[in-house]
Parts: C-alpha cells; structure tokens; sequence
C-alpha cells in the first residue's frame, strides 16, 4: 500500500513537530536539518523549502556536515547485504542496480569504498537516482566513483553534500508526489539530440557536417511537432520558429521577442551548452498551444548553426548573420580536410545568396533573452538553481611566440640560457596573479607548446597563447596592456624576443536592465535566491547586443558546473525551474509596455 503524498500547505501550516513527521527520513538518520528549517515558514515553493535546508547545513559547519556524511551507508556496502538500510536507502540502491551486482562488480565497489574511506575518513556519497530521478547505470556509478577518488579532501566533502542534497530533493518530490514533467522531457530531447555526431565516441557537432545538418532537422521537427506557426531553416543554417502574436488591434504590428541558442558543440562535448537555450522556450511554446494561449508579441525562437568556431575561424557565425556581421571570406575558409565551407554551404543546400537577407531590423524587437547552463561552478558551489546573468565579459585573445636558443640541457650555465619555455612559464604566473587582483577578471595561457622539444635541449621556441576577460571593456583593456608590459619585460630581461597577433576582441556586454529585472521577477516567483553573476564565457546573447537589449538566465551545472566536456550535466528539476522562470518571463512582458 503506497504512502498518501503530503502537501506544502501541510509543511507550512500543521505544527512544528507534525511538520517535522512529515518529514523524516530526507536527510539520512538527520531530522534535525529540516525541523531547523521550519522556523522559516511559509515556504512559497518547494524550491524554497529545499534551499532553506541547504542553507541550515551551511550554517552548521564542518562537524555536523562531516556527521551527517558518515550518517550514510556505503554503496553496495555491509549496510546492504545485512538488509539494514533504511527505506529511502534501499529504494535508491535497488533502482541504480546495486541490490544485484556481479561477483565481480560487488568486488570492485568494495575495494573502491575501501580505498575512498582510507583516503577521505568518511563514505562515498552519490545520488544513484541520477539527474533525471530515474537511476544511474551501475557503469555510470562505478566511473563516478573512479573519478572522484582522485579529488582533494575539502573538495570531495563539498562534493558528497551537493550530492546529500540532490538525493534529498528526489525524496521530498516523492514524498509531495512531484515529478518535474517538463524538465523531464526537455532533459529527454537532449539526450535525443545527442544521438548525433561527428564522432562515434564522443559528442562533437560542427558546423555543417552531417551530424549537424542532421541537428538542424531534428531541431525543425521538433519545433512544428511542438506547435510553432512558422518553422524554416535559414541561409546559414539556423532553425527558426516563430510562435505568433496574438490578433492586434488598430492595425499595429506586433513586435518580437528572440530567444534561442546554439546547437553545435565543441569537440568532445556537453549535451547541454547551448541546447538547454533552445528547448527551455520550445517547451515554453508547447505549452502555450496546448493551453490555447497567445501573447501579445511574437517569440522568435532560434537554435543557431555556429557558436564555438571549431570547424572553421567563424565563430558566432548563427548569430552574427542576425545582425549582419557574416563576413563573404568566410566562404573560402578550409576545415582540415580542405573542405571550403562554402562547398559545406552548398553540400547542405543553402542559399548563399539569402545570407544577406537575415539581417534582422532592432526595432521590431523587444529584445534578446537567453538561457544557458552556467559553465562554471558558482551556482553549483553555492547550492542554487539559477543565476541572473549582469554582463557577459569582453574579452581579448593572442597567440604568440617567444624565440631563444635552443642549448645543450646539460652544459649550458643556469645564468647563460635563453629558455624560451620559462619565460612564457613566467608570464603565466603574472597573469595568474595580476587577474587575481579584481573579482571576476580572469587570464589564461591555454597553450603551451615547445616546437621539436627534447628532453635534453633547452627550450629554443615556446608558442602560447592568451585569453583575457573582463566584465567591462575597461578593465579587460587595462589587464592586456599590463600582461603586454610584463611579456615584453621578460624577453628583454632574458634577452629574447617574441611575435604576438590578436587574434579576436569582443566587447563586453552588460545586460539591460528591464530584461534583466524580468528574469530577476521571474526567479523571484519560484521561491528561490536570486543571485547575480557575470557571465565569462561568450555567448550568442553578446552577439545581439550589438543591436538590441539582452539579458540571460544561468541554470546549474553538476560535477562542479564543468562544461565543454562529457561531465557536463544539470538535473530535470532545474530545468523545470527554468522553464517556469521563462514562462513566467513570458507573461510578466505581456503585462507590460
């Protein structure tokens, strides 16, 4: 016989330690984080509950955290095979598969509890139920734990209680009877996507090959499937649906709203970087046919071809077409088969000669809004869904050489070198520590690589390359003029010299204020923090500023918000919340001028 589903009026109304019942058992052996958690009654949300019991852990510092870490059974552990678990426990160990390993399996996550225990003092903790609520495989669970036995102690217990909290999540949606449907499904049509790609092992979209091309299709199916009015791929290969306004009065033309991302990725990618963009609205839309609802205003959805500048030097291609920034030598650009991407063009059926014509007009739109996983580790690190983007950063690129002479490793004096190796050792340290001056100012040297290198030759030639961001075009400007002091301080002291060419500059981009106040309301409503942060990573949404008003949403990221990895992950609850946030987005601009 199941067990009848509580209600949030119940957790907010009932007395504190009926309260408290209805809770038992979320966190393991550890009532006392949600009765402390009640004293912040009314919850608005079930998003709002489960952040004020974030926050009490937070608050209790290390010892209790460390307890109730220990408080956890192993995975596949005694706990399991003496049938002491409790309920919730063994609920969520049986869906992942543990309850029925191998000889072989049950051996090796044995050996691996034994290991990690020595290493950090207390279990592995992993929320088996997965991103999607519906289990981890075994093989997922095992690599999991391969992997993080290698992180840093401080690290792994932030880590064991980001996963405390997500098991702690599903378990209050199965007390309250929720399931995140939509996030459910766009968490779906990602992994749909993802079938897709140039290489069998690895996701890795890029620009106009047939993985991409059969992206783009997808892409289109699934907006006509979902109820826009007009669907189309255009002249670079952007899917574009229109959802249209509703019937207006006196004649007047509506205006438009764009929203979108973009579809292709970097080599050996995410499943979520820029996609998570196009189906947050496409679900948004669904919903809005199904409901019989139009808006005063056309949304524009757009899920652009090229964002990342892997296949060929064309980056935000998509979405620079838009705004009439698609340069004509772009065409005769080879990718490293020598394949000229205006035979790519003509491969996927194009119309070359219509790129001119998707040069959008700013004042027929209201603006530009973008959802986005984060790509970082703030929202992650702070136990929050969602992030209000202020600026994307303004950025600077460089490559470039330093020329010494190469020498006998093993009879050329310390003080008679010209390393070429150290000396852009040395300019990565002072980026590192000049960047480290400003909050959200960053420097990186990405590219270190000594041509003909030996092991017992002094490094000749070294080439690098740098990457400078700033939230402002200010102080980006004010760091490169520093790093270039410094580099050309270093050769002359070490009498070398070097080559440098920039290779790209992009202005920051600061977010408008009313689009910005819009998903600021929006967060508001759905019972979370809102929190604001930069965005340092570039997007399309800086590519439209450059005619009209933009602003973004951030969704979290799992395992520390990586991205432009396999790792990149976030769950179907925060994408629910971020489907709720933009329909709410979506109305609230209905209501206004």
């Amino acid at each position: 016989m199941s067990t009848p589903h509580i209600t949030l009026n119940q957790i907010n109304t009932l007395p504190h330690a009926q309260a408290v019942a209805l809770l038992t058992g979320l966190y393991e052996h550890s009532d006392w984080i949600a009765a402390q958690a009640l004293d912040e009654r009314p919850f608005a949300s079930a998003a709002a509950l489960k952040h004020a019991m974030v926050k009490v852990l937070h608050d209790a510092g290390r010892e209790p955290q460390l307890a109730l870490v220990r408080a956890h059974p192993e995975l596949a552990g005694k706990a399991m095979v003496s049938k002491s678990l409790t309920a919730e426990s063994a609920h969520e160990q049986a869906k992942a598969g543990l309850t029925h390993c191998s000889a072989q399996e049950f051996a090796h996550i044995q050996q691996l509890n034994a290991s990690y225990n020595a290493k950090f003092g207390f279990p592995f903790i992993l929320a088996v139920r997965g991103p999607r609520g519906t289990g981890l495989s075994k093989q997922q669970i095992i690599q999991t734990f391969e992997r993080r036995l290698h992180n840093h102690p401080d690290y792994e217990l932030a880590e064991c209680l980001r996963n405390v909290h997500r098991i702690v999540e599903i378990r209050l949606n199965d007390k309250l009877g929720y399931q995140p449907e939509l996030g459910h499904e766009v968490w779906d049509w990602q992994e749909w996507l993802a079938q897709f790609s140039d290489a069998p092992d690895a996701l890795t979209v890029t620009y106009l090959t047939d993985a991409h091309i059969q992206c783009a299709r997808t892409i289109e199916m699934g907006m006509k499937a979902c109820g826009f009015d007009d669907v189309r791929i255009d002249a670079v290969g952007n899917v574009v649906g229109i959802y249209k306004a509703a019937p207006t009065h006196g004649g007047l033309q509506a205006k438009t709203l764009m929203t979108g991302s973009h579809y292709d990725t970097v080599r050996n990618g995410g499943k979520y970087d820029g996609r998570l963009g196009i189906f947050v609205p496409m679900a948004c839309v669904r919903e809005l046919v199904r409901k019989g609802q139009r808006l005063p205003f056309n949304l524009e959805v757009v899920a652009f071809a090229e964002e990342e500048g892997q296949r060929y030097k064309a980056t935000f291609l998509g979405s620079g077409a838009l705004v009439g920034d698609f340069k004509n030598e772009w065409l005769e650009q080879k990718d490293a088969a020598g394949v000229t991407m205006r035979q790519a063009m003509k491969h996927a059926g194009l119309k070359m000669e219509d790129i001119p014509k998707l040069t959008r007009n700013a004042a027929e739109y209201l603006g530009f809004v973008e959802v986005h996983v984060e790509q970082g580790p703030v929202l992650n690190e702070l136990d929050i869904p969602l992030g209000v983007v202020t600026s994307i950063n303004g950025s600077v690129r460089f490559v470039g050489e330093i020329i010494g002479m190469a020498s006998h490793a093993g009879t050329t004096p310390m003080n008679r070198r010209r390393d070429a190796a150290t000396a852009v050792a040395e300019l990565a340290l002072f980026v590192e520590k000049r960047a480290a001056q400003i909050p959200n100012l960053v420097g990186t040297v990405g590219q270190l690589f000594v041509p003909n290198g030996s092991i017992n030759v002094v490094p000749g030639r070294c080439q690098f390359s740098l990457d400078l961001r700033a939230t402002t075009n200010a102080l980006r400007d004010s760091l490169m003029q520093d790093v270039l002091a410094e580099l050309k301080a270093i050769c002359e002291r070490r009498g070398l010299h070097y080559t440098l060419e920039e290779t790209m500059r992009a202005s920051a981009a600061p977010s408008n204020a009313k689009l910005q106040d819009l998903w600021q309301q929006a967060v508001q409503s759905l019972g979370v923090p809102v929190f604001h942060l930069p965005s340092g990573a570039g997007h399309d949404a800086m590519k439209l500023h450059e005619v009209m008003p933009q602003a973004m949403l951030f969704v979290r990221g799992q395992n520390a918000g990586i991205s432009h990895n396999p790792l990149e992950s976030t769950t179907s609850d925060d994408m629910q919340l971020a489907i709720d946030a933009f329909m709410h987005l979506l109305h609230n601009t209905s209501q206004k001028p």
